[in-house]
């Protein structure tokens, strides 16, 4: 299993997606995050990958879910820990991997973004913790899910 992080940045009723522009995910908005190196913490790798992908610097990091994804393609298991957080220091800009943007949490653009993104995000949103697992057929639409609220992760 690979653990995983993704970081949501909420601010004035927004949050910052980043546009992926190459790898795994490119040509979709997502989080910003990455894989947890064996000699780093969950929390470490949540703050190095959004400094990498986005410039910023995460202040605070508040894990609200756990998400485990499968692919039918390959073997893979990632174990996703996503994180909100809600200050930051720099300013958002493009890099090589992403362009960051700012939406409206009324206006986030779901139909280009991964298919379980709209399933757990509101959950995201409302504060709540919770814990999922989907599995993704070749074309990347899901064949299998699970996704509930928790009281602790």
């Amino acid at each position: 299993m690979k653990q995983m992080t993704l970081v949501i940045v909420q601010h004035d009723n927004k949050v910052l997606l980043g546009m992926k522009k190459r790898g795994f995910g490119a040509g979709r908005w997502n989080g910003f995050g990455g894989k947890v190196q064996p000699d780093e913490s969950i929390e470490d790798a949540a703050r190095h990958e959004t400094s990498e992908e986005a410039g910023i610097h995460v202040a605070d990091l508040e894990e609200r879910g756990i998400i485990t994804f499968t692919f039918e393609e390959n073997d893979d298991v990632l174990e996703v820990h996503i994180f909100r957080s809600t200050q930051f220091m720099g300013q958002p800009l493009e890099t090589e991997e992403m362009k960051p943007q700012w939406f409206a949490v009324d206006a986030i653009p779901f139909d280009q973004m991964w298919k379980d993104d709209p399933l757990w995000f509101p959950l995201f949103l409302d504060n709540k913790l919770f814990r999922g697992a989907f599995h993704f057929n070749a074309d990347h639409q899901i064949i299998k899910q699970e996704l509930s609220t928790v009281s602790a992760l």
